[in-house]
């Protein structure tokens, strides 16, 4: 029976991101993932799914020794974010230089992130890698057990949750969520565009829902996403590409003349998942096993990479005091300061989302007036970029 101090269950992004942060530690991990990331070919399609990526992950995954592997891919960075309301005066605009950074955050395939952290990863001294599915998970006083169909039964004193939404340790250990569907698909694709995006990420406001424009390397190619309700979503799936190309571009407001779509269109269901426990004896869940909230400002990824880089620190001070890691008194602390931090992104999505829902006169109003204020006000929205971005 082999025995690890961490197990991570899951070699996406953020379970990925834990086990780098753990290097340096005399942890000894093993990373149960049945399907393991493969190579990336040097010469392939933009990914569907990106991550607008903020300074402080940035700094994270350059912390891990990540970063630099990402450059060597692909990444764009964004100097301007263009945030406005259709057919109205609403419109806010923030600048780099507002922030005092180089850029607002970057643009990454989450496929160039994983492989970026895995090329790392497998080479760490520390982790062992169980290409397998688990079969059962038992909490007990002292460890957890971890049961496999080939690898037989493995012993840990964490088991950490790292699956994604549909986390099969969150349903083990019967940890329930608060839950609530958006009543939205988003729709995902890479488009060409007329004009250059000059690096700049855009996003409109619509009453449909929101649509973004994210810039990816190359200067005429965005990835959108298109938050619609689903007999929309429906809709603009079934109709041509001259069709689909065309309603794009008039709910874009032609911002970037012309678009072409030059990949598949793909949905997913908008939901937000909120597990009332991060953690308990034996168990942490973090990323998406945890939490899911609506793309509005792109924040999910940001998210699940700081409940790893927090989670990663509490774990190499307990490890050094000689503690118990899967005690979940001690495990706690973490749990309160990642579960306020989701909470109050969960919140503020809800919050720009029913503010900017339905399409009342009065309502309208009050937005745009909102909005043409606050872009002429440098102090608060120095404010509101420093929070977004997570500057402290």
């Amino acid at each position: 029976m082999q025995t690890f101090d961490v197990v991570i269950l899951g070699a996406g992004m953020v379970g990925l991101a834990l086990a780098r942060g753990l290097a340096k530690s005399a942890l000894n991990i093993a990373i149960v993932e049945p399907q393991l990331p493969k190579p990336l070919a040097t010469s392939r399609d933009f990914a569907l799914r990106v991550s607008a990526i903020s300074p402080a992950s940035e700094k994270f995954l350059n912390q891990l020794d990540a970063w630099s592997l990402i450059e060597k891919q692909r990444l764009q960075s964004y100097q301007r974010m263009q945030v406005w309301e259709k057919d109205s005066f609403a419109k806010i605009d923030f600048d780099c230089q507002q922030a005092i950074l180089p850029a607002l955050g970057h643009i990454i395939e989450n496929e160039v992130i994983r492989d970026s952290l895995w090329q790392l990863v497998r080479q760490q001294a520390n982790v062992t890698v169980i290409n397998e599915k688990c079969t059962q998970f038992e909490q007990g006083a002292r460890e957890a057990w971890l049961q496999f169909e080939q690898a037989g039964m493995l012993t840990a004193q964490l088991v950490i949750g790292a699956e994604g939404a549909h986390s099969w340790l969150r349903e083990q250990v019967n940890v329930p969520l608060t839950f609530w569907d958006y009543q939205h698909h988003a729709l995902v694709a890479t488009i060409r565009t007329e004009l250059a995006h000059k690096g700049c990420a855009r996003q409109i406001f619509t009453p449909q829902g929101p649509l973004a424009f994210l810039p990816l390397s190359d200067p005429h190619l965005c990835s959108i996403v298109w938050s619609v309700d689903k007999t929309r979503a429906e809709q603009l799936q079934s109709f041509d590409e001259a069709r689909f190309n065309h309603e794009l571009a008039v709910a874009f407001d032609s911002q970037l003349g012309q678009c072409q779509r030059v990949s598949e269109l793909e949905s997913f269901p908008l939901r937000m998942r909120y597990a009332r426990q991060f953690a308990g004896d034996r168990f942490a869940l973090i990323g998406d096993a945890a939490h899911t909230i609506h793309p509005l400002a792109g924040q999910g990824v940001n998210l699940g990479l700081a409940d790893a880089k927090s989670l990663a620190l509490t774990l190499c001070q307990l490890s050094e005091q000689g503690c118990d890691l899967g005690e979940y008194k001690l495990l706690r602390p973490w749990e309160r300061e990642r579960k306020a931090q989701a909470m109050v992104m969960i919140a503020a999505m809800e919050f720009f989302k029913q503010l900017f829902s339905g399409d009342a006169p009065g309502k309208k109003l009050l937005r745009g007036i909102g909005m043409r204020l606050t872009d002429q006000l440098p102090m608060i929205k120095q404010r509101w970029l420093a929070k977004a971005l997570d500057l402290g």
